[in-house]
């Protein structure tokens, strides 16, 4: 029958439209266009931050990769694949190679985004402009983009905030944020702070939406970015029959279909890969769109909500 499907194609354009072919057994082509939602059309999308920077919504999260050529490889592989946000820490132990493989890239550094973070005992100890400053010699970078609080961090939280608004002003860091804050870590924050945090980055995928932390941050004009996105390593959320499912429809992995719904929820994301086929098909975003009925059945999986990291409303250091 002429109304036979054999293939579909979809195409996202630059100008936010959506392009659906669909080429029936008798060869006729049906042709649908529809406006996009929203605005994020290709890899180098950038959202801007309370201060005016602009940061990628797709990155490259390099948590649990190890220092050497995994990670080295994993990042020049990234950029080469279009990737233009480089997501590191000091606790990782690989801002080193991180270093590395953005050099061996041969991108000019301008033209990416590097976000590293304070970790806690630097905040303990009282050497937070140290760690800064190594972080910088371990990434052989003269500043980075973004510089977060790793954790929440009782009673050194704030004091740790000036510091960075230093770091801010003296131009070594673009723009400054947290990291694992819920709303009563940001209120306490900003009681005394000069400057609001441009980004909180937080646990975040289909089995912990967020939402509550989502609002209110967009209500402070802060800029919600996931970790973990895909669940983290070891877990399972991307055998869930849903994601699954509306990957069929799609034509698109769970993994692909997740990363969407955070894009469409406006949230910067950094999925984590070792592996270049993988670094490569977590780009494969932007030329198919999720319904309003997709996406609240993503959004319906967080009605028994599970973490993989530790809950930041009980994690007292």
């Amino acid at each position: 029958m002429d109304s036979t499907l054999i293939c579909s194609c979809f195409t996202t354009s630059l100008t936010g439209y959506i392009i659906n072919i669909k080429i029936t057994a008798k060869g006729n082509h049906l042709l649908n266009i529809k406006k996009s939602r929203g605005n994020i059309t290709d890899l180098q999308t950038t959202k801007k931050l309370n201060n005016g920077v602009e940061i990628p919504y797709l990155g490259l999260g390099v948590f649990q990769v190890k220092e050497g050529d995994e990670t080295a490889n994993a990042v020049r592989w990234a950029i080469e694949a279009g990737y233009r946000h480089i997501d590191t820490a000091s606790l990782y132990g690989n801002e080193k190679s991180v270093g590395i493989g953005i050099r061996k890239s041969g991108i000019d550094r301008k033209k990416l985004f590097v976000t590293t973070k304070l970790w806690k005992d630097d905040m303990l100890r009282g050497t937070q402009m140290q760690a800064f400053e190594k972080s910088l010699k371990l990434l052989q970078m003269e500043y980075v983009d973004l510089y977060l609080i790793h954790w929440p961090v009782a009673g050194k939280s704030l004091e740790s905030w000036k510091i960075l608004e230093q770091i801010y002003k003296s131009g070594r860091a673009r723009a400054i944020g947290i990291s694992n804050f819920m709303e009563r870590h940001v209120d306490n924050l900003l009681q005394d702070a000069k400057i609001v945090p441009a980004v909180n980055q937080v646990e975040c995928h289909p089995c912990l939406s967020q939402q509550p932390l989502v609002d209110y941050c967009k209500k402070h004009g802060i800029a919600f970015e996931a970790w973990s996105p895909l669940g983290g390593t070891g877990g399972n959320i991307l055998d869930d029959p849903v994601l699954m499912k509306l990957g069929d429809k799609h034509g698109k992995s769970s993994a692909q279909v997740t990363l969407r719904w955070e894009l469409q929820r406006d949230l910067i994301t950094i999925p984590k890969s070792i592996h270049q086929a993988r670094i490569i098909a977590n780009t494969d975003l932007f030329r198919f769109e999720l319904s309003s009925a997709d996406m609240k059945a993503i959004n319906d999986l967080d009605k028994k909500p599970q973490r993989t990291g530790p809950d930041p409303n009980h994690m007292e250091f």
